[in-house]
């Protein structure tokens, strides 16, 4: 073969290789910003709460399909009539890090009648009119609520009564406004499952949490009576 022939090669091999090369896909970060935790779920307006609620700005890439999963459960779980339920993880929000141990987790699951207005509040826990009821604290917080949708039969006659968490915040002192914003992650991944599961009126949720939402007094447990 001729020079300019191995030329022409020569010619052809680097633009086959920089067109390889090229669309190699970038290795994948194992580490995720707060928009991207649980699916995307607080992307937006409360990418900075999530970051304040977990006391982290970078979190651990973990698989998705968590949302699609907790629905099936919550499905289940209630076709089978049970009272009460142990439900399942929407997602786990794992400071870069951070120990198992002390994960951010957000889980749902369906609860007893009784859970609602019982008596004897945790420390440092308020109440809130939100949902059928909302509690939070420094380290945690939750809302009932009660969903009616064509996903769930007979849940016309008998709601499902679903109970959705927040659990290990990082502590910022008891302050109104700290317990609020636990309260906020909380609300949008409720919200989130309410739409999933296509609750009517999305279990009565609102779109945005009101600063100034009501608190209920504590429950206080029956007095004892002397025998």
């Amino acid at each position: 073969m001729n020079r300019s022939g191995n030329t022409l090669i020569a010619g052809l091999l680097v633009v086959l290789c920089a067109t390889a090369c090229s669309s190699d896909p970038e290795p994948q970060s194992p580490y995720v910003h707060a928009a991207e935790v649980c699916e995307g779920v607080f992307a937006g307006d409360l990418e900075k709460t999530v970051e304040t609620v977990t006391g982290a700005t970078s979190f651990e890439r973990r698989p998705g399909g968590g949302m699609d999963r907790l629905i099936e459960t919550i499905e289940k779980e209630y076709a089978s009539g049970r009272n009460w339920s142990p439900g399942g993880d929407l997602c786990e929000m794992a400071a870069k890090g951070s120990r198992s141990a002390d994960e951010t987790a957000l889980r749902f699951h369906i609860y007893a009648p009784h859970d609602v207005n019982y008596p004897g509040s945790a420390e440092g826990e308020r109440r809130f009119s939100l949902g059928k009821e909302a509690v939070a604290n420094v380290r945690s917080a939750g809302i009932y609520f009660e969903c009616v949708s064509p996903r769930l039969d007979g849940s016309k006659n008998r709601p499902a009564r679903i109970y959705g968490g927040l659990s290990k915040a990082h502590d910022r002192g008891d302050a109104l406004e700290n317990l609020m914003d636990n309260l906020q992650i909380i609300h949008s991944a409720s919200l989130a499952v309410a739409e999933k599961l296509e609750c009517e009126g999305d279990a009565g949720l609102p779109a945005k949490l009101d600063p100034g939402l009501r608190q209920l007094p504590p429950v206080s447990r029956p007095a004892e009576i002397d025998s």
